[in-house]
C-alpha cells in the first residue's frame, strides 16, 4: 500500500510536446496555446482508449493566465480536444510548479475516494504571452512592509544562489552544457520516443531548445544576463555568473498525465505504469525564492520513510543551473541519478508545463533503468516549492 493515502493513485500515461523556442519565429509560436494544451490531452485519450465521459475532471496548470492563456484555459483545451461537455476542467497556478501541483489535486481527489480518472496537465506559450506579462506593478503596503528592501526577481535569486555557494562560472557552464549532452543523447537513443506527440500542424522533430554543440567553451562567450547596478549595490557578494547559457530558455509547450484509482483503472483495462507514493509542499525564503526543493525534499522524505539513497532517478527542474546544483549539494544526491536525460536548460521550461514534463521523463527513466522510486522537485517564484516521490509498476 502506497503511503499516499487510503486509495492508490495510479498514473496510466504520461506525455508532452516537442518544445518550441518561446519567441516569435518559433516553431510553436503560431499554435494557440489552447490548441497547444490540447494536443497531450487528446493524445492521452486515444492511446489509453478509454471513453472520455468517465473523466472526471481536468486540472491544468498555466503561470500567465492573460491574453490568450486567460479565461480558464484548461477549460477551453479540453473542449478544443473533443472532450465531452460534461467532462470539467480547472486552471490553477503556483508559479513553475502550476502542472505539478495539477497533479497533486488530480492524486488528492483520487486518493480521497472522489475522482476515479482525472488528467494533469499543464501549458505556456511564452511567445504569445511574455515573460511577466502578469507581473504586479506594485506590492502593496502591508507586503512591502514586511519586506522594505524589496523582493528580487529570479535572475538575481539565481546570482545569489551561485555567490552564498560559491559556484562560479566555469561551474555552471559544465553543468549545463552536460545537460544538453545527455538530452542530446535521448534523442539519439530514443528514450524520448514514447513520452513524445505531435501538435497538429507543426513540423518540429526534437526540443528546439536543444543545442548538442554546446561546450563549456562556447558558454563561456556569454555575457551575464541580468546585470543591475541596485541589486549590485544591495548585494555585494554577487559576481554576475548567470548566463543564459546556464539559465532554462524561454519556451512554449505542453504536457499532460492520466491518472486514475486501481478500480477506474481496472473497470477500463487500463495497465499502470506507476503510482504516486508521496507529495509535499513547502515555503521557503522568498528572496532566495530557489531554494525550495531542498526543503520539500526532505519534506517529502520524511513524508513516506525514504532516504534520498532509495530513490533512483531524480528529475529537479533547471530554472537555473544553480538550483541543482545546490540541491545535490544540500542533500548529498547521486549527479549520476540527476536529471539523467537531461534537463530544462536544454529541454526548455515552458513555465506552466513543466511540472507534468517532468513527471513524463521521469516516469519513463524509470523504466529505461528498471528503478523502482523517483523523485521530482521544482523550484517556484515567491519561495515555494513541491516535491513528489512516484514508484514504478511493473
Amino acid at each position: 500500500m502506497t503511503r499516499f493515502g487510503t486509495n492508490e493513485v495510479w498514473i496510466v500515461d504520461a506525455v508532452r510536446t516537442r518544445t518550441g523556442r518561446g519567441r516569435p519565429g518559433g516553431s510553436l509560436a503560431g499554435v494557440h496555446p489552447i490548441d497547444l494544451l490540447a494536443a497531450p490531452i487528446a493524445a492521452l485519450v486515444a492511446r489509453s482508449g478509454i471513453d472520455p465521459d468517465r473523466i472526471d475532471d481536468v486540472i491544468a496548470g498555466c503561470v500567465q493566465q492573460v491574453g490568450d492563456q486567460s479565461g480558464n484555459i484548461a477549460r477551453n483545451a479540453a473542449l478544443a480536444a473533443g472532450l465531452p461537455e460534461s467532462v470539467p476542467a480547472t486552471t490553477v497556478n503556483r508559479q513553475c510548479g502550476s502542472s505539478q501541483q495539477a497533479v497533486d489535486f488530480a492524486a488528492f481527489g483520487i486518493a480521497a475516494g472522489v475522482h476515479g480518472l482525472v488528467i494533469a496537465a499543464g501549458v505556456e506559450s511564452m511567445s504569445r504571452i511574455p515573460l511577466g506579462s502578469s507581473r504586479p506593478s506594485g506590492l502593496g503596503e502591508r507586503l512591502t512592509a514586511r519586506y522594505p528592501d524589496g523582493l528580487v526577481h529570479q535572475g538575481i535569486s539565481a546570482e545569489l544562489l551561485a555567490a552564498r555557494w560559491k559556484l562560479g562560472r566555469t561551474e555552471l557552464d559544465a553543468y549545463s552544457a552536460e545537460s544538453h549532452q545527455r538530452a542530446a543523447a535521448a534523442w539519439e537513443s530514443g528514450a524520448f520516443a514514447a513520452e513524445i506527440v505531435d501538435v497538429p500542424g507543426t513540423t518540429l522533430e526534437r526540443d528546439e531548445t536543444l543545442r548538442p554543440a554546446t561546450t563549456v567553451e562556447r558558454l563561456a562567450g556569454l555575457e551575464p544576463s541580468f546585470v543591475d547596478e541596485a541589486a549590485a549595490a544591495r548585494f555585494p557578494e554577487i559576481e554576475w555568473v548567470i548566463t543564459a547559457g546556464n539559465s532554462s530558455p524561454i519556451s512554449d509547450g505542453a504536457s499532460a498525465v492520466l491518472l486514475a484509482s486501481p478500480q477506474r483503472a481496472r473497470e477500463l483495462g487500463l495497465v499502470p505504469r506507476a503510482r504516486v507514493h508521496a507529495t509535499a509542499v513547502v515555503g521557503d525564503d522568498p528572496l532566495l525564492m530557489l531554494t525550495g526543493p531542498i526543503p520539500a525534499t526532505r519534506a517529502v522524505l520524511a513524508r513516506c520513510g525514504l532516504e534520498l539513497s532509495d530513490i533512483d532517478a531524480y528529475e529537479v527542474n533547471e530554472a537555473f543551473a544553480p538550483v541543482p546544483l545546490v540541491w545535490a549539494h544540500e542533500t548529498g544526491a547521486d549527479p549520476e541519478r540527476l536529471n539523467v536525460h537531461g534537463g530544462a536548460i536544454a529541454l526548455g521550461h515552458p513555465l506552466g508545463a513543466s511540472g507534468t514534463r517532468l513527471l513524463t521523463t521521469l516516469v519513463g527513466v524509470l523504466e529505461a533503468r528498471g528503478g523502482r522510486y523517483g523523485l521530482q522537485t521544482m523550484c517556484e517564484a515567491g519561495g515555494m516549492a513541491n516535491a513528489m516521490i512516484v514508484e514504478r509498476l511493473g
